[in-house]
């Protein structure tokens, strides 16, 4: 039971830190970003390249170049992120809904098979794996370089949420959020503010594809269709715009599934989560925390 619930936890805190990237940029500007799941795709890959021109030092000190390579890519998928809405996102703002929304699944498509013409569509095969010295903590055996990347994921979400409650850039996402002309009228800039929300969700969901790379060890550039819908799946959860409930839906997420490979078995994972997400909807479809969101008209 308790192998259960640490290997739910650990992959709910991948789960978490994309959903978060997911949560922010509906909260901010209502856009369901169907391409950040490829954003994380992208960050697993480009780990994949830092870590090959490391070489020696993955041998060497594989966790520290986790590290270093999980920081770097998370500059790379942030401004990766802020080129897409610049791109493709921001000119169509003022757009109906549904051309944002198709222009999200464009931009998607766009992001995996660029990555497949420019890596190629065979899987890779990480440099690093979550290996090493194994403990037995309640029960459960947990490697020392998993509970590094559990508590590094547990500090990027913390400092997001004191970013976004306690900072002056979260004031002005909150005033977006709520109304992004009255915003614009007393002085906020707008579309810096977006730009910079699109970079944090970015970068979050560049550090999970490096977790995610070094835990599952095989990477492919169709990897961000799932977690995109089951990054979406734990911010509903959690209750969309909500960033503690995002965090608590992602490690939800992440425990479902653990207890559901445990109890039906590998292949049944996906339609366990999926299915408990229907029946948790028809209870509380507002979610967890019960954030409630306001149609703009």
């Amino acid at each position: 039971m308790s192998q259960l619930v640490w290997n739910g936890l650990f992959v709910g805190s991948f789960y978490a830190l994309v959903a978060l990237g997911y949560s922010m940029v509906y909260g901010v500007i209502k856009l369901l970003n169907f391409a950040h799941g490829d954003l994380y795709m992208l960050g697993a890959f480009s780990g994949f390249a830092m870590l090959g021109a490391l070489g020696g030092l993955v041998r060497s000190q594989s966790l520290l170049a986790l590290l270093l390579v999980l920081v770097a890519t998370m500059l790379v998928t942030g401004l990766a992120g802020m080129a897409l809405e610049r791109v493709a996102y921001r000119p169509l703002r003022g757009a109906p809904r549904l051309s944002l929304l198709i222009t999200a699944v464009g931009a998607s498509f766009a992001l995996e098979y660029g990555t497949r013409a420019a890596a190629g569509a065979d899987p890779r095969v990480y440099q690093v794996r979550l290996g090493g010295t194994t403990l037995h903590v309640l029960g459960a055996r947990v490697t020392v370089q998993q509970l590094v990347l559990v508590a590094v994921a547990v500090a990027l979400m913390v400092a997001l949420h004191r970013l976004v409650t306690g900072s002056r850039q979260g004031r002005a996402m909150r005033a977006i959020a709520l109304d992004p002309v009255a915003a614009r009228l007393m002085g906020v800039d707008v579309d810096a503010v977006i730009a910079r929300t699109f970079f944090l969700g970015s970068a979050l969901a560049g550090a999970a594809g490096v977790m995610a790379g070094g835990y599952y060890g095989k990477i492919d550039f169709l990897m961000g269709f799932i977690i995109g819908l089951k990054a979406f799946t734990a911010a509903v959860i959690g209750g969309i715009g909500n960033i503690p409930g995002t965090m608590l839906g992602g490690l939800l997420l992440g425990l479902l599934e653990s207890f559901g490979t445990d109890l039906l078995g590998g292949e049944w994972r996906d339609v366990f989560a999926f299915g408990c997400l229907i029946l948790f909807l028809t209870v509380r479809p507002t979610g967890l925390l019960g954030e409630r969101v306001t149609e703009r008209v």
